[in-house]
């Protein structure tokens, strides 16, 4: 498969852009919420609830969230919980838990379900081309779909077990794939907790302020830049 970048290929498409719009749009939705519901209340009682499991918890929490990737449910609000009731630490459980739904379909896709995925999505040129694209490059293509999605994590997941890719090159693929986006979502979300259970008041020097509003700027930025030059690689396969 050719290199080569087409002319049309190097701008911006109208589907990136609708992205972004979609992401500002779920922003604007969730700040909204949190204005006009009892969001605060909510989150507080969510902390709890998961803390008062300890240890156990945390394994609840993984094996949850494997299942709904596994069951093709998006795991956006569980990752939003998870920064919330654990903070930064949220992110190994979400890294780990969406890890394990991964392969979890991943393994369902190639040894159970195959005929019946391979019918579902072998109408779609998308995934035509991306199996082409893993078919020439393997695991570097699955850590482009993970950095910046062109289909949904849940679909990627079963998807991926009808391609050549082996198990474990996908599986340490999505595993690091996943982090940046992820961060984001944690670090959003545990501020968001601290504020809810009344944290951030207990502490208002101008350099804590200060200190959280450049690592989330810093966090933005590096998801942002990774997720641009993801689907910049990802159009030189035309599958983005």
């Amino acid at each position: 498969m050719s290199n080569v970048v087409m002319p049309e290929m190097q701008r911006e498409s109208p589907r990136g852009h609708m992205k972004w719009i979609m992401v500002t749009a779920a922003v604007a939705v969730f700040a909204s919420a949190y204005v006009f519901l009892p969001i605060s209340e909510w989150l507080v009682g969510f902390q709890s609830w998961v803390q008062a499991f300890g240890p156990l918890g945390w394994v609840i929490f993984i094996v949850v969230y494997a299942l709904t990737a596994f069951f093709l449910i998006p795991g956006s609000i569980l990752s939003i919980g998870a920064g919330v009731a654990y903070g930064l630490w949220g992110f190994p459980l979400v890294i780990l838990g969406a890890t394990l739904g991964s392969a979890l379909s991943f393994l369902a896709a190639r040894y159970v379900f195959h005929d019946r995925v391979q019918e579902k999505i072998s109408h779609y040129p998308r995934f035509r081309a991306v199996n082409e694209a893993i078919r020439d490059e393997g695991w570097k293509v699955v850590i482009l779909l993970r950095l910046s999605p062109a289909l949904p994590f849940s679909l990627q997941n079963w998807f991926l077990g009808l391609t050549p890719v082996g198990f474990w090159p996908s599986q340490i693929a999505t595993f690091f794939g996943i982090m940046p986006g992820t961060l984001l979502y944690i670090w959003i979300s545990s501020l968001g907790g601290e504020a809810a259970a009344g944290q951030l008041g207990t502490d208002t020097s101008l350099a804590r302020y200060i200190g959280l509003g450049l690592g989330l700027l810093a966090t933005i930025l590096v998801t942002v830049i990774v997720t641009r030059k993801a689907q910049q690689k990802l159009r030189e396969f035309s599958v983005d």
